[in-house]
């Protein structure tokens, strides 16, 4: 490790130097320094094989400033005066206004799929059992009351969806 100490010794202060002046902060830019020392450090004695020390220790240097850049967020003051912004209920949310009426409108049996599998958690084998039916037959049952319940709620609340297949917005249904 001896040659870690000699190398840092000899550029420390020149790569104090460039930190600081591409931050324009003495604290960040000694923090960087720490997390460079620390990564050669973890390099062992494979840091004593390099050829060119400098080169690597600059080169490191700037990767860790370009991932300190990358992850920081630069916050903008607010005025005092300024009015907060009431949170609109997330779309997904607001839809489930109209999954009661939605369920109703259903089958017997895929009310029943749905409320049991989705709604309570039961798990698709022990719906099976509890219906006298194979685990295959049950998860295509539930599978069909899931798409029916799909077209039904697209239908009759008017869901709109983005391009990412997220819901953006929908017309929401008097409840029963």
């Amino acid at each position: 490790m001896q040659c870690l100490i000699i190398a840092w010794d000899q550029h420390a202060a020149e790569l104090r130097g460039w930190l600081r002046h591409r931050t324009g902060n003495t604290e960040l830019a000694d923090d960087l320094l720490q997390d460079l020392f620390l990564k050669a450090l973890r390099q062992g004695e494979r840091f004593c094989e390099l050829h060119n020390a400098r080169a690597w220790l600059f080169e490191v240097a700037r990767n860790l400033l370009a991932d300190h850049l990358r992850l920081a967020h630069h916050l903008v003051e607010l005025p005092e005066d300024l009015a907060a912004q009431v949170e609109d209920m997330d779309t997904v949310d607001a839809l489930t206004g109209c999954l009661p009426r939605v369920l109703s409108e259903l089958s017997a049996d895929d009310r029943e799929a749905i409320t049991l599998c989705d709604l309570q958690g039961m798990a698709q084998a022990e719906f099976a059992r509890l219906k006298g039916l194979s685990l295959s037959a049950a998860k295509s049952r539930v599978q069909r009351a899931r798409v029916r319940l799909h077209a039904q709620m697209s239908r009759a609340c008017q869901v709109q969806t983005a391009e990412s297949g997220s819901v953006s917005d929908f017309v929401p249904r008097p409840p029963l």
